[in-house]
């Protein structure tokens, strides 16, 4: 609902005229009042005129607000209770797709669909598999970095060990390099990294910063590794898109920190540049103007974040000063609509994970999950993004990193936690989703705590509906199996709706998908081994020859870095960042 309260709703068809009838009810008189407004709106339409049904006019009652009969949380459930409502007619009128799910209680995992069963089935890893690998990493002192992304199997094997040998992260990319160097000051000799290359490359050089030359890295694959966003930063289009900023007076480079510290050095080197996460993006951009309103901002290379911020900042021009002021406190409508103009983003970089949640994908979430709470990165495309910002207006949704997501999946559990009754928290996930095994962990944690039973969380993973599978067979022993004319078997996909296509059949990144389970024990197996280093040499990172600006590649690159953590830390740009804004164009 959106508040405390707790709603019931029905939906039936009148057989005679098509017309839907609503019933609902609350545990709360508030509620229930609000409910029977919309009963009473809505029972009597057809289904499409229930779907057309537009929640402003629920603004025009005037029961928010600063002179609103009721709090904002009750206003918020009121328009829960309609999206609820809608797709309720939705199903009475069609057949819409069911996403695979994972429903999770304090002692148990149900999957729903062949990816939720892929996903569920190491999140109880083999405790041999991990006593092996936790042995091994004790006996040759190897750390291991990994990133969210990680296939489940390997997410679950590394959780279970990392209770055994302490020298284990799993995180965002931000950190990762840190962790790295934490573990070779605690004596780690070789440390593998689990992700896409440039983070590999990003560990050796930060480690090379910090002295600790004689600790080796190594990745999981001899072949590369790896990553559409920081390979479209390295590409001659962004370079021109540096190019464009380093010509124009008071700029500022905002990068993701998905990239490589190469593309972050020498992108400095042309225009004052600082890192950002998907959670602290906006509050950067609307820091930097406050501090430079002359300023004009370029971010890359993530395309989808980029013209998700413009989205955004397009939305808060139309606002109300005080909820920009509550975002940001020297903004407000006018300072909005003047950065509009100013802010730039690289149009030619994307994430193949969350290329997924856009056009019919979304469409199945609305229609299906529209009352659900729904979870978007921030590098989603337009469509998811638009689907999270609404339901997020209403209470129900978040819109941010995956560290955000896990925090606000957290946060809807306490709050159930904290009520006296049962439920069941539903979540569309819109991210990568190796993250489930983060998920569950946490989850599962605070309902051990906290003893209950009675409450659930159901993880929703949207697929993409056009890929291409077929049903799982079901042959009886001894049976042939299906067969093409000429004599060619059929060898059965995964559930219908969850395979793979041209464009991704499931959120799951196939360079992450690189790091498996064996290639981290093959490694493992390899360190110290007779002959071992010499086979482990196409296993090694880039090491980074090139000095940036008279610095290596590690020091430059760090620079944008330490602007960010200025910036988390005291809430304002440094002033030797914004001394560069203002005189780069200046000197040059």
């Amino acid at each position: 609902m959106g508040c405390s309260a707790q709603a019931w709703v029905h939906a039936s068809i009148d057989a005679a005229n098509g017309t839907v009838r609503f019933a609902a009810a609350s545990d709360s008189d508030i509620t229930s009042g609000l409910a029977a407004v919309l009963v009473a709106a809505l029972s009597g339409l057809t289904p499409a005129e229930v779907l057309d049904a537009d929640a402003s006019w629920l603004r025009a009652l005037g029961l928010g607000g600063a002179a609103g009969a009721v709090a904002a949380s009750r206003v918020n459930g009121f328009a829960n209770m309609l999206e609820a409502m809608k797709r309720r007619a939705r199903m009475l009128t069609a057949e819409v797709p069911r996403f695979p799910s994972l429903l999770i209680s304090k002692d148990s995992l149900e999957p729903q669909g062949a990816f939720a069963e892929a996903q569920a089935q190491y999140l109880r890893p083999d405790v041999a598999t991990v006593d092996r690998l936790a042995a091994t990493l004790r006996e040759k002192q190897i750390g291991v970095v990994a990133h969210f992304y990680m296939d489940p199997q390997v997410q679950g094997v590394l959780s279970a060990a990392a209770e055994q040998w302490p020298h284990i992260h799993i995180s965002d990319s931000l950190v990762m390099a840190d962790a790295a160097v934490k573990m070779a000051e605690a004596g780690c000799r070789a440390v593998g990294v689990l992700g896409v290359d440039f983070m590999s490359e990003n560990v050796r050089a930060i480690l090379d910063e910090a002295g600790h030359t004689d600790v080796q890295v190594y990745r999981m694959s001899s072949s590369p590794i790896g990553c559409s966003l920081a390979e479209a930063a390295e590409s001659a289009a962004y370079d021109r898109f540096l190019s464009e900023a380093a010509a124009t007076p008071n700029s500022l480079h905002v990068v993701y920190i998905n990239t490589s510290l190469l593309t972050k050095a020498t992108a400095d080197a042309l225009v004052p540049t600082i890192t950002c996460t998907s959670s602290n993006v906006v509050q950067t951009i609307l820091q930097a103007f406050a501090q430079v309103p002359e300023l004009t901002v370029w971010y890359g290379p993530d395309t989808y974040m980029g013209r998700n911020l413009a989205q955004l900042f397009t939305m808060l021009a139309s606002a109300d000063d005080a909820d920009i002021k509550a975002l940001h406190p020297a903004h407000d409508r006018a300072t909005i609509r003047a950065l509009l103009p100013r802010l730039r983003y690289f149009d030619a970089g994307t994430c193949i994970v969350h290329h997924i949640f856009g056009g019919e994908t979304c469409e199945l979430v609305r229609a299906r999950y529209g009352d659900a709470y729904l979870t978007a990165h921030f590098e989603v495309p337009g469509e998811m993004f638009t689907l999270a910002m609404e339901a997020k207006a209403r209470g129900m949704g978040c819109v941010g990193s995956t560290s955000n997501i896990l925090d606000f999946i957290a946060g809807k559990l306490e709050g159930a936690l904290a009520a006296p009754y049962g439920d069941r928290l539903q979540f569309v996930l819109g991210t990568e989703a190796g993250m489930i095994t983060s998920i569950v962990r946490k989850v599962q944690a605070m309902l051990a705590a906290a003893g209950r039973d009675d409450v659930e969380v159901e993880v929703v993973f949207p697929v993409a509906p056009q890929s291409i599978s077929t049903p799982r067979q079901a042959v009886a022993p001894g049976a042939a199996p299906l067969s093409l004319p000429g004599g060619l078997s059929i060898v059965p996909g995964p559930a219908g709706g969850e395979g793979c296509s041209l464009e991704g059949g499931c959120a799951a990144c196939p360079y992450m998908r690189m790091n498996t389970l064996d290639a981290l024990l093959g490694v493992c197996g390899r360190v110290g081994a007779p002959g071992g280093e010499a086979a482990l040499a196409a296993f090694k990172p880039r090491a980074y020859a090139e000095r940036v600006g008279g610095k290596t590649v590690a020091a430059a690159g760090c620079v944008p870095i330490l602007h960010m953590r200025h910036f988390s830390q005291k809430k304002v740009l440094g002033d030797v960042l914004v001394d560069d804004i203002r005189g780069r164009h200046a000197s040059a």
